[in-house]
């Protein structure tokens, strides 16, 4: 069954005071793999449970349905995928489970080390030649110079979930947000519901000596540090912003003075419906501060939503049925952890000196308060006049700095910012999507003419990939961008259906540089990781894919890949549970050799999971080349054209100097001629310039 959206475009906001009481959190505490370390701190019932209840909301995605054609591909050659999907019906395990790969390459898998394993395994950021890996532990440092072998240079013990890192220059920059991080990266967390040793916010490193980082200054939110994004202005060398992602309750004002938990409508400094900007002086990176709140969330009500899919609804009623408790979170019900539960009615139990089991009363007691619990850690509860306000914080915003741009993902809405002015980003459009259940993070095409949105629905830690899961919940949503709006193009999703034991939602990826073509590498969770063309947003189709099978065949037990990155030639994955993967692509029908090497001519020198570079090739014969492979593949030029230009590349290749510039603007003029005859005539120009290009070496 087709579920048809209900699409909703916001204009340019007034600049108004946005009111309303409720506010929703993104999760912000992975209960599996940080061990209970910051939950249910004594004397902070409340706000712990709060933070146990966002568990339940804000990140996953699910299962795609995949054309197998569209630009740059052949309709009548192209191959149909693997059938049956290999990724269907691998044996569980830790270390060992079976695993399926499609057109890639696995060149290492890495365990992380001691103090890291069983904790969660988060972002990644690049710098020269090494991968900055994330743990809800603090952080690791691997050389990756040889892909096939890397090396543990740095592992920096410093807990505060989720340590999403960032990098600039000799800069370091790690979120924390959880209850339990420490000011001086201390292990035995903050037990006093208010501390001046609690840390939640950025903290900053100085990577000069990257295998001795040195902690030099931390800035403090009111919400924390979900996830943050370094923005270098092009017109800016003194500076580098951050935009500050923060969806944990407000911090009292005892333990960081300013910070207010009411709606703005109650106090104009509330420090809900804001994001932070912090920005970072490079000569004086101690210097660093918040200069700006921007509200960029003004005039925006709750978006439409769906409810639960058929398996949730069937999970629903059998939890009722053994009598577990049910909880309503912006509207949908959703099954309340049985060990959050538990732990809190051993507390009920403990708060009228009581011992042993939690009683029938007791029971009745939790039943009772949930609810206002809940509403009270959402945003305070009670009724509110007219329609309920939109999203209170941004769970990602992606930053494309050389289109003056960024692309926010914000909980129930998209939204396109103006960032020319980095202390004051604007936002020029809004959209939402009632198939959409939480906006997670945006990804722009390298000419910013589309971006795409990911949908977590479910909340990271749940099986949303079943086979019985709606195949436009869950989806990547591809928004052509013009003249600053926002316009629906089609859903994307992943095609392989995973197991009620595996967490798999849409999460982080990015942009592979292959010429003339809009691929992404994303990864799934334990979907795994899935290589895909969106160039055509009405003919999306896989083009490589790795996979495992669960982490535990009994039980829902989290793992998978938090996020892949093309990285100059290597695709890195952080693995959740496992560790690091890098693999390569291979040559297929869907993508050439001269394509990958292509591709592979784009060098970085760093590279953030919130920051988009533009890529742009150098002159090369493999450049050149991939052009003349997509053309031969639309049938753009015809095959004895293409077979002459072949030829002529060729031969000046082996020729040098005058002789070898000569041919090449020969072939080129002849090119530019072609472009004017051919259905493809864009992509022919392309390849007269890349020639041409070649000819000026």
């Amino acid at each position: 069954m087709r579920h048809v959206p209900v699409h909703t475009q916001v204009d340019r906001p007034a600049h108004e005071t946005s009111k309303g009481k409720k506010t929703k959190m993104n999760a912000v505490v992975d209960a599996t793999h940080e061990q209970g370390s910051t939950l249910l701190r004594r004397g902070a019932l409340l706000m712990t449970t709060g933070m146990l209840v966002a568990l339940m909301t804000g990140c996953a995605s699910s299962p795609a349905s995949m054309p197998t054609t569209g630009p740059g591909m052949a309709r009548a050659s192209m191959p149909a995928p693997p059938s049956p999907d290999p990724r269907v019906g691998l044996s569980a395990g830790l270390m060992d489970a079976g695993e399926a790969i499609w057109n890639l390459r696995k060149l290492s898998s890495v365990a992380p080390p001691a103090d890291f394993i069983g904790v969660t395994n988060s972002d990644l950021a690049f710098t020269g030649n090494y991968a900055i890996q994330g743990n809800y532990n603090g952080f690791m440092v691997w050389d990756i110079s040889n892909p096939a072998t890397p090396q543990l240079v740095t592992e920096y013990l410093c807990p505060a979930s989720q340590s999403d890192v960032s990098v600039y220059r000799n800069l370091l920059f790690v979120s924390g947000e959880g209850l339990g991080g420490r000011v001086d990266c201390g292990v035995q967390g903050v037990p006093q519901a208010v501390s001046a040793d609690r840390l939640r916010g950025i903290r900053i490193f100085d990577i000069t000596d990257i295998r001795n980082p040195e902690y030099i200054h931390n800035v403090q939110t009111c919400r924390g540090s979900h996830t943050h994004t370094v923005l270098k202005d092009p017109q800016d060398d003194q500076n580098v912003y951050i935009y500050v992602s923060g969806s944990a309750p407000v911090r009292p004002a005892d333990e960081l003075p300013g910070c207010v938990a009411a709606p703005p409508g109650e106090d104009e400094n509330s420090a809900l419906f804001r994001i932070e900007v912090i920005r970072v002086p490079l000569a004086n990176p101690q210097a660093a501060a918040i200069v700006s709140s921007p509200r960029i969330f003004e005039n925006l009500v709750a978006p439409p939503r769906h409810g639960p899919a058929p398996a949730d609804l069937a999970e629903m009623e059998e939890a009722r049925a053994r009598g577990a408790f049910i909880v309503e979170i912006m509207g949908e019900p959703m099954i309340f952890p049985d060990d959050v539960a538990n732990q809190i009615l051993g507390q009920i139990v403990q708060a009228r000196g009581g011992t042993g089991n939690p009683t029938a009363a007791d029971s009745a007691m939790l039943r009772e308060r949930l609810p206002d619990m809940v509403a009270q850690m959402m945003g305070g509860g009670g009724d509110t006049e007219g329609p309920e306000p939109g999203p209170t914080q941004c769970h990602d915003i992606t930053v494309y700095p050389d289109m003056g741009m960024a692309g926010g993902a914000c909980e129930g809405y998209g939204l396109l910012l103006d960032i020319s002015d980095p202390v004051n980003p604007m936002r020029t459009a809004a959209v939402s999507d009632s198939n959409f259940a939480y906006w997670h993070s945006a990804t722009f095409n390298n000419d910013g003419t589309k971006v795409l949105f990911t949908d977590e629905w479910g909340g990271g830690g749940q099986p949303k990939c079943r086979p019985s899961d709606p195949m436009e919940w869950g989806a990547n949503a591809i928004f052509s961008v013009n003249d600053g709006e926002l316009e629906f193009e089609s859903y994307h999703k992943l095609s392989a259906p995973q197991t009620p034991e595996e967490n798999c939602v849409a999460h982080n990826g990015s942009m592979i540089p292959v010429p003339g073509r809009d691929i992404m590498v994303q990864a799934w969770y334990q979907g795994g990781i899935s290589v895909f063309d969106w160039t055509d947003p009405d003919n999306i189709f896989e083009i490589a894919f790795h996979d495992r099978g669960p982490v535990n065949p009994d039980r829902m037990e989290m793992g998978g890949s938090w996020s892949v990155y093309w990285y100059n030639g290597a695709i890195v994955s952080s693995e959740i549970a496992r560790g690091l993967d890098i693999f390569e692509l291979v040559p297929s029908p869907y993508l050439t050799r001269n394509e990958i090497d292509a591709a592979n001519t784009v060098v970085l020198e760093y590279k953030n999971p919130q920051g988009q570079p533009r890529y742009t090739w150098p002159a090369s014969f493999a450049l050149a080349r991939a052009h003349l492979d997509q053309l031969e593949r639309t049938g753009g030029l015809p095959a004895a054209r293409i077979a002459a230009a072949r030829e002529a590349l060729t031969g000046a290749e082996r020729a040098s100097g005058q002789a070898r510039a000569a041919a090449l603007n020969t072939l080129a003029g002849e090119l530019q001629n072609d472009a004017g005859r051919s259905t493809e005539g864009e992509k022919v120009r392309s390849l007269s310039d890349a020639v041409r290009g070649l000819a000026g070496m």
